[in-house]
């Protein structure tokens, strides 16, 4: 276990967390802490022994050059950061990091250890998925809750998924189970354009936070590569007639499964994120 020593006393602090990996389909959650890490300019709290979890065969060190061509290692890791947003009256701790490629509870209670120590109540862990959703659509984003209650108070959607889980899953679970209020945000990314980054999926999460946690997430150039993307995958998707009937099918299904009442849902939820942003540009 790690000890803790010398850290400023957080106030009221959220654990945002993702990893890469298997939970981490076009690198859209991880690039929402990497994007959140810059923009907050978070600072390092803790790092975790890459030495116990991770297996250097499967997941390797990578070689980096420095100035003069010095190289040095970067070790596969854990990292845990902490930033004050603008305009918020409480503290973030972000984790990003790598899924273990073993000693997963350990690993977990480790974290959850972490957590506990710095007084975090309330946690939210990203993913990305790949799925059978148009690029031409809105993200859909669901998610899972430590109890049902939490579920019916964000108006979150529920998956009824059942099958193999990662380490988000794993650390949900014990978060929850140590007493600490858990969401997990499920970001859907077409199976058909799967490489990274997918800036629109990253983009959903982060609005997605922000209507969770009323934290003015930094959106940055985010909203524009995200347009850029969308007209680059249908450049590409007009190339190929099979593609571009396949992603009508895809629209379809997906407009005749939407209810009528989802549209006046997203005009409600984007005018509070404006309200949000208006009141903290104002107070800025």
């Amino acid at each position: 276990m790690i000890e803790l020593e010398g850290l400023p006393e957080l106030v009221d602090p959220v654990l945002i967390a993702a990893f890469e990996g298997w939970n981490d389909a076009g690198e859209a959650s991880s690039g929402a802490l990497a994007h959140l890490e810059t923009e907050w300019k978070a600072t390092p709290l803790v790092e975790l022994d890459p030495e116990d979890y991770y297996d250097f065969q499967v997941t390797r060190p990578m070689v980096e050059l420095g100035d003069g061509l010095t190289r040095s290692i970067v070790w596969p890791t854990t990292r845990l950061l902490v930033a004050r947003p603008p305009g918020s009256e409480r503290d973030v701790v972000l984790l990003r990091g790598i899924e273990p490629n073993m000693r997963w509870r350990t690993f977990c209670s480790e974290i959850v250890g972490i957590c506990l120590e710095l007084g975090v109540e309330t946690a939210v862990l990203l993913g990305a998925l790949l799925n059978d959703s148009p690029h031409t659509r809105p993200v859909p984003i669901v998610g899972t809750v430590s109890d049902p209650g939490l579920a019916r108070s964000l108006n979150l959607e529920m998956t009824r998924y059942e099958g193999p889980t990662g380490i988000v899953g794993v650390l949900g679970h014990s978060l929850g189970a140590a007493g600490t209020k858990t969401v997990s945000l499920w970001a859907s990314v077409p199976h058909y354009v799967a490489q990274p980054p997918n800036p629109k999926a990253t983009l959903a999460l982060l609005r997605r936070m922000e209507d969770l946690l009323d934290i003015p997430m930094p959106l940055g150039e985010l909203p524009d590569e995200a347009r850029a993307w969308e007209h680059g995958v249908d450049e590409l998707a007009a190339q190929d007639s099979e593609v571009a009937e396949y992603v009508r099918e895809l629209e379809e299904r997906k407009d005749a499964a939407d209810l009528p009442e989802a549209s006046g849902d997203a005009i409600a939820a984007e005018f509070e994120r404006y309200l949000r942003r208006r009141d903290h540009d104002t107070d800025g």
